[in-house]
């Protein structure tokens, strides 16, 4: 599962990634600086797991990850093949979701593609790309299924009548995913591979100054009810902040938090949330060896989760001994969680949580 990084040149997208990753790569002041995708895998920040290696004195812990990719800046008329154009839109084809950077800080140091700060226009004009492509898309997916609707085919019927409904969305300058549709034709806009579809987590790069008081600068509110209509999140963060705190032990980390009366990183926010946005959740195994968090997306069931760890879990899976994490450290242990009855054995069809702390039975 793969998360892109996007937005316009200078806005800070790089910079965050060195943050994320602690790679090294180019974020020089001046445009199309990122070229080639730069990939990163990133540990995902889970205070749970340090908790229970305490708990079984383990010999190792073993986070969570996911992959980020830092993705060359766009430019208006890259659905025509401005700038990179055409690179920036097959790369974003590639990933799972989207982590569109935004920049809110004034810097006379460092150059804007447009010339000024404005949140507002560079959404759109991002969004615009992302819905002139997906408009030419769908278009060659409409004159196929219109033929297919003429002749009888009723499913065809119903894919049409859901492709129009997310075309006038994206004719109204909305992205796919804003698309008013129900359950069923949901299948439909997953099926129809659409940029815009892809979910989002919109990040804004602010300055030190305005992250102590977001309230104050409407620009950065406007950001906030653009996301709010589109569904999708955002983060504000100072990425000059983090990129410091990415370069500090733990330690120093912990005290400059406290200097700045930072209560946790943005990074590990911006993280989590992208790991959510992702629809993904941890299950965690726990003993001596090791702690770990496996990740699954929500809604996968215990025999499936079991697979994750390896594929003979899978088929020779009888049950699974399963107890809460918080519950888990309300008793102490697993073996007094089991004496006192709060340890559960679930079957196939059961959905496993985010948080669950689990033990596979299986035979091969």
């Amino acid at each position: 599962m793969k998360l892109g990084v996007v937005g316009l040149p200078n806005v800070g997208k790089s910079t965050l990634f060195n943050a994320l990753t602690k790679a090294m790569v180019p974020s020089e002041n001046y445009p199309f600086c990122t070229i080639e995708p730069n990939v990163g895998v990133v540990s995902v920040p889970d205070e749970r797991l340090e908790v229970l290696g305490r708990m079984y004195n383990t010999q190792k812990i073993t986070p969570a990850t996911i992959e980020f990719v830092d993705i060359a800046g766009l430019v208006k008329g890259a659905s025509q093949g401005e700038g990179l154009g055409n690179k920036f839109l097959s790369h974003i084809r590639e990933v799972d979701a989207i982590v569109h950077v935004v920049r809110c800080f004034n810097n006379a140091q460092v150059l804007h593609v447009n010339g000024t700060v404005d949140p507002a226009r560079d959404v759109e004009i991002i969004n615009l790309e992302l819905i002139m492509a997906d408009i030419e898309s769908l278009d060659k997916q409409l004159a196929k299924v219109v033929k297919q609707a003429n002749g009888g085919d009723k499913q065809a019927r119903a894919q049409l009548e859901a492709l129009n409904i997310i075309k006038q969305t994206l004719q109204q300058g909305l992205p796919a995913r804003a698309a008013k549709l129900d359950k069923e034709q949901q299948k439909y806009l997953r099926e129809a591979f659409l940029l815009s579809a892809k979910p989002v987590l919109y990040v804004a790069n602010v300055s030190q100054e305005q992250l102590n008081n977001i309230n104050a600068y409407p620009e950065i509110l406007k950001l906030h009810d653009i996301a709010k209509n589109e569904n999708a999140e955002v983060i504000d963060l100072c990425v000059d902040i983090e990129q410091q705190l990415s370069e500090l032990s733990t330690e120093e980390q912990k005290e400059f938090q406290a200097e700045f009366g930072i209560d946790e990183s943005g990074l590990n926010k911006l993280v989590k949330s992208s790991y959510k946005l992702l629809g993904l959740i941890s299950y965690l195994t726990a003993g001596e060896k090791e702690v770990r968090a496996w990740t699954i997306k929500r809604g996968t069931l215990a025999p499936q989760a079991a697979g994750v760890i390896h594929s003979d879990f899978e088929k020779g899976f009888i049950k699974a001994e399963v107890v809460a994490y918080s519950t888990l450290v309300e008793c102490g242990s697993f073996n007094a969680a089991k004496e006192q009855g709060k340890v559960r054995m679930e079957g196939k069809d059961y959905e496993v949580q985010d948080g669950d702390v689990m033990l596979f039975r299986f035979n091969v």
